[in-house]
């Protein structure tokens, strides 16, 4: 779909004479050799002028330059004259001569060809011998070429590229054999005489040369290949018409030679081993009666292989292959062409009638029409000779060679333009340009009709377009296409190595092929991804998409080498070329995201559902771009659907999430993103999408479908209001019942829609949904027989129970007065709460059922309402019995007084009540009990003692004058407290001056050696390589790295794969592990942190106790032993404040979070010291 289009051209006058040209690659220059005046000079063209390099007289004889190159690095040419000289010329000598003739063959050369690496020059003699030379002109390889040379190869044809293997029928299969060809070649020479008779070209990897000459003794031509050292490789079968002409491919798989074959030429083409490729045939030339009168020069292939140089005489064509079909590109009037070796579509060539050198320099251009929203056809056209191929692949989508119109025109095309022409009607113009003269053509995109030509050998400068001094190619206009465009197109510009330019800055590299739209500039990257970069006015710098085809919706993955043909935005489509020349239309996510955004921004509706439709884009994409707008707007969506069909689709595609900032989130920059609405809302979008829909199908008239869609799909799925929907459809006597309930059920859970339907208490209802199900009539044909035969208020309850929906049955059954089956059906499903709301203004029936609940409380062990509703019934019995099992001992003692129990009776359940408090330790409980309901002073001094309630205990002893009880209980409970005090305080004091130093030795450890810290020293001190890898095992994997594999971080990747049962079993170890936090273990640090919290979180809480021993303690005259609580107590308050500070201090810089991870997330919560405060009384000796 690429034509040949000349995008740089320069000349040079003054080039009458000129023998040889050739190319200087390090200076990018030609090297010319001229005649004049019997001396030969050789010059460079430098921009316009000739700059001499060396001259000297011409040979006598008559003579031809067979070859002339330039070595860049030497600054040296080679000429090869056909009389047997070789000339060495010297840009810069140093020491050697300037012209030196390095040797000379006495028999003559008849071809020479230097290798692709300039090493090796091959050269054949007029005597049949062919001469490898170097570099250095020494001689290599010499052999004859002889009759013999044809024995070497037995080729077997099977006819490839042959009219003879072409699939013709069965019948015509069965002929004859398709491997057998009907003539075999005999290699008859062609009738016309030869530009020249021997050719000489090597491959493009410099392994292998073909030598093309006659054999006079088989009076035939030979192709023969050598390898470089100098082997006959192959030699050629037999072709019948094969001339001189001869060029290897530069990727090596074909040699292309030309046949004369029935009064017509072509081009053949041959494998490495000789045998016949494939051909096409050669053009007519224009203005020659016998064409076959003009001999071919020369065949020349470019340095990429792309394109094919025929030179005739008086004419150069341009060949270029695709899909297998060969276009003529170009046909330029000039007798020979040079190509660049570096550069592959750059050429100069020698003008012999004015004189000039052109240099020339082209690109495969693709031709298309401007893209723009109204005109986007993708109209392309593609230069065959003198067809002309046009398709608007909007309109018809034919794959190349073919074409929807070819356009026969009266000579070959060089250039096309496609350009709009000012009219009413999508109206294009052809502009095409051939040697000498123009022609003009109009395309009606709306029609199907092919091409009108208006205007034949005429000049377009009516529409801003020259045409180039030399006539080869057309000048497009300043003003192409560019309001419509946020972004001048010519402000892009593909660079030869691949960047594509952005006002002369790199945009992008790797670079293939681009395109500019209205909305993005399209390019294709030599690594096959298809990117897009959004082109906005208010945008100020371009942002080139990553390489993440996955996530980011401008960069997608294309064929690889697939290029760009052209765009077409208003249907969302992008036409690829792959390199073997087929064509995909693709729709890229960009463009369909983008149309999307345009439509919904217009509130074209229609074109936004059919593009989410064809192009699968997630339905909530209408909404989720602007919601206000569409709930705003849900009317005309409605209107411009219309299909009953395509509004069901809609409504069922809708889900929560928010698409348009996941799914298809724009890629716009976000501080300069086009306005939209900002709702971020979500949370119920499906419900209120649902109700606006209802609200407006509810104003028109509506398909029931619609109404039905729109309920099911709310969250969760109203089903009875579809179902009530069916029941008004069905009394008013439609039709559609029966479809409308096939349509609910498609949308539904059929067994769920017969669960409702029943609940609906409609039976009729109940049928048609059931017999859209798979149950087996069997079943419920009797069941609902059963059902009708029942009164209402009974046939509610049992549909209400077969349900499940015991809520709803028992307050059926409450109306049916039914109380003893009330009762039974209460204790059966727990439904005491309920039951006792119904009956809440019934007293009697109200206790009944409270009794039945106390009795369910007390079996369930719910003590405290269990003895509140007995309580609420006055049975005190039960009710003292459950607060004593609730652990209330002053409810259950003033209940048991309510009874009345007898007074032994009273003091067992006293009695009872206190061991229960001494269990639970609540001593301040059970001394009361002994004081209040035993009058035991003693054991209540005692117990409130025990709890550090030492004024309580006081007071109790004084009040009952029992004096003496101070001395016998009081003091004994002092010091009996003073001594758990002490004792604590000594444990916690020792676990501190063991803990806190350990904890600093361990981090020690961890800070100098990790390793061994971790893993232990395996190689005792030894180099561990840093370049080993190990396979990891099952072991490793579910260990974890070296520093993971102690955290409680999720595992990715192998050690998620392991069974579960195998990481649940390794997880209960470590953590049995981490708990014992055995010495010298990874857990051991972690362990002893913890252990320090807890040790301040204890002395924290006995802080209080503390305080109020060390005040009684002086009160009762014990003041040493009050010091020495208080300095124990301020002691272990200091170590503990010494060692928050070392433990937890220096997490800071190294945490160990809770579960022994090297923390990220900073320090762990430090915990607090509480301040102790002294008694005054005790000085400061304490």
């Amino acid at each position: 779909m690429r034509n040949l289009r000349c995008v740089n051209q320069s000349s040079s006058s003054d080039a009458a004479n000129i023998k040889a040209i050739a190319w200087d690659v390090s200076s990018d220059s030609v090297i010319t050799l001229r005649e004049t005046h019997g001396l030969l000079s050789l010059e460079r063209l430098v921009g316009d002028e000739f700059q001499q390099i060396a001259s000297w007289d011409a040979p006598q004889d008559r003579y031809e330059v067979l070859d002339l190159r330039f070595f860049g690095d030497t600054e040296t040419a080679c000429i090869v004259f056909d009389i047997g000289d070789l000339v060495v010329v010297r840009e810069n000598p140093s020491k050697e001569e300037k012209i030196e003739i390095v040797g000379s063959i006495d028999a003559g050369i008849s071809a020479a060809a230097w290798s692709p690496e300039e090493e090796l020059l091959v050269i054949t003699t007029k005597a049949n011998t062919l001469i490898y030379l170097t570099r250095d002109f020494e001689d290599l390889v010499s052999l004859e070429l002889t009759a013999r040379d044809l024995e070497i190869s037995d080729h077997v044809s099977v006819g490839w590229g042959k009219k003879e293997t072409q699939f013709k029928g069965k019948k015509a299969r069965a002929l004859r054999d398709p491997t057998v060809p009907e003539t075999v070649d005999d290699g008859r020479l062609a009738e016309k005489n030869e530009f020249r008779e021997t050719t000489v070209t090597w491959r493009g990897d410099g392994a292998y040369v073909a030598v093309n000459a006659i054999e006079i003794s088989k009076q035939r031509r030979v192709i023969r290949v050598f390898s470089r050292e100098g082997t006959l490789d192959s030699v050629s079968e037999p072709v019948n018409g094969l001339i001189g002409p001869l060029s290897w491919r530069p990727a090596g798989n074909l040699l292309a030679g030309i046949q004369l074959f029935e009064g017509k030429r072509q081009v053949v083409f041959f494998e490495r081993n000789g045998l016949r490729h494939g051909q096409f045939s050669l053009r007519s030339l224009d203005g020659i009666e016998h064409e076959t009168e003009i001999p071919i020069r020369s065949l020349l292939w470019n340095v990429d292989s792309t394109v094919l140089a025929v030179s005739y005489e008086d004419r150069v064509q341009l060949w270029t292959m695709g899909n297998y079909h060969w276009y003529l590109k170009q046909e330029i009037f000039e007798p020979s062409l040079n190509w660049h070796p570096e550069k592959p579509l750059k050429f100069a060539l020698i003008s012999r009638t004015r004189n000039k050198i052109h240099r020339l320099q082209y690109v495969l251009d693709v031709c298309s029409a401007p893209i723009s929203p109204s005109t986007d056809y993708g109209v392309v056209a593609v230069i065959d000779g003198k067809i002309l191929k046009v398709t608007p692949f909007r309109q018809a989508n034919i794959p190349p060679p073919m074409a929807l119109h070819d356009i026969e025109m009266a000579a070959n095309a060089n250039d096309v333009m496609i350009t709009l022409r000012e009219s009413t009607k999508p109206l294009l113009q052809i502009n095409v340009l051939h040697p000498g003269q123009t022609s003009l053509y109009t395309l009606d995109c709306s029609k199907s009709e092919p091409p009108q030509r208006i205007q034949e050998n005429g000049v377009l400068d009516k529409n801003g377009i020259d045409i180039t001094s030399e006539g080869i190619r057309l000048e497009r206009p300043l003003s192409f296409e560019t309001s419509s465009l946020p972004v001048e197109p010519g402000n892009f510009k593909l660079a030869d190595n691949g960047s594509l330019l952005f006002k002369g800055r790199p945009l992008a590299m790797g670079c293939t092929s681009y395109l500019v739209t209205p909305s993005h500039l399209i390019y294709t990257t030599s690594q096959h991804m298809l990117k897009f970069v959004h082109l906005a006015p208010h945008l100020e710098g371009l942002e080139v998409p990553p390489d993440t085809p996955e996530s980011d919706e401008r960069c997608r993955s294309i064929e690889r080498g697939a290029k760009l043909v052209t765009a077409m935005p208003s249907i969302l489509a992008v036409v690829l070329q792959m390199p073997r020349g087929n064509l995909e239309t693709i729709y890229p996510r960009a463009l369909v995201l983008a149309g999307l955004r345009q439509s919904i921004a217009e509130k074209n509706y229609k074109k936004a559902f059919l593009a989410c439709r064809n192009q699968r884009v997630d339905m909530n994409m209408i909404h989720d771009h602007r919601p206000e707008q569409f709930i705003a707007n849900v009317g005309m969506f409605i209107d411009q659907i219309r299909k009953t069909e395509h509004i069901d689709l809609f409504l069922s595609s809708l889900r929560e999430e928010d698409v348009s900032r996941t799914m298809y989130r724009e890629t716009l920059r976000a501080d300069e993103r086009l306005e939209t609405d900002t709702v971020k809302l979500r949370v119920g979008k499906v419900n209120r999408i649902c109700n606006a829909f209802l609200q407006a199908l509810s104003g028109r008239k509506a398909n029931v479908k619609n109404l039905i869609t729109a309920q099911v799909c709310k969250n969760p799925p109203d089903l009875d209001a579809g179902l009530i929907e069916i029941v008004q459809l069905r009394e008013k006597g439609s039709d559609q019942v029966d479809e409308v309930v096939e349509h609910l059920c498609f949308l539904a859970d059929v067994n769920r829609l017969y669960d409702n339907a029943l609940g609906l208490y409609d039976l009729r209802l109940t049928l048609l949904i059931a017999e859209q199900s798979q149950k087996d009539p069997r079943e419920y044909l009797p069941f609902l027989q059963n059902l009708q035969r029942m009164e209402t208020l009974r046939r509610q309850f049992s549909i209400d129970d077969h349900l499940s929906r015991v809520k709803k049955a028992i307050r059926h059954l409450c109306d049916l007065n039914a109380f003893e089956e009330v009762k039974s059906y209460t204790s059966t499903h727990g439904l005491y709460e309920q039951t006792m709301g119904l009956y809440r203004y019934d007293e009697e029936k109200f206790s009944s059922i409270m009794q039945l609940y106390a009795i369910h409380l007390k079996e369930t062990s719910q003590y405290k309402a269990a003895a509140t509703s007995f309580h609420y019934l006055n049975e005190m019995t039960q009710a003292s019995e459950c607060y004593r099992l609730a652990n209330q001992w002053q409810e259950a003692l003033s209940t048991a007084s309510l009874i009345p129990l007898p007074s032994d009776q009273i003091r067992s359940l006293a009695t009872t009540s206190a061991q229960s408090a001494i269990e639970t330790k609540d001593f301040r409980a059970a001394a009361t009990i002994f004081s209040d309901y035993l009058q035991d002073i003693p054991s209540a001094a005692k117990y409130f003692c025990k709890g550090y309630h030492f004024t309580e205990a006081f007071r109790t002893i004084t009040l009952s004058s029992q004096t003496d009880l101070l001395a016998s209980v009081f003091d004994t409970g002092l010091t009996e407290n003073m001594a758990s005090i002490i004792e604590l305080l000594a444990d916690s004091r020792a676990q501190l001056t063991a803990q806190v130093p350990r904890i600093r030795e361990l981090r020690e450890k961890k800070k100098e050696d990790p390793l061994a810290f971790f893993e232990g020293d395996v190689n005792e001190g030894k180099d561990v390589p840093d370049d080993v890898s190990l396979a990891p095992t099952d072991s490793s994997t579910m260990g974890g790295s070296l520093f993971t594999r102690y955290t409680n971080r999720s595992m990715t990747g192998t050690a998620e794969t392991g069974t579960s049962r195998r990481s649940s079993k390794n997880r209960r170890r470590e953590e049995r592990k981490r708990a014992r936090g055995k010495k010298g273990s990874v857990y051991e640090e972690e362990y002893l942190v913890n252990s320090v919290r807890r040790l301040v979180e204890r002395v924290n809480s006995v802080g209080d106790e503390v305080g109020r021993l060390v005040e009684w303690l002086v009160r009762r005259r014990m003041v040493e032993r009050a010091r020495a609580v208080e300095g124990a107590m301020m002691e272990v308050v200091r170590l503990s404040r010494q060692a928050v500070e070392d433990v937890f201090g220096s997490e800071k810089e190294n945490a160990v979070l809770g579960h022994g991870e090297v923390g990220e997330q900073g320090k762990m919560d430090v915990p607090m010291v509480k301040d102790y405060a002294k008694l005054a009384l005790l000085g400061q000796g304490s």
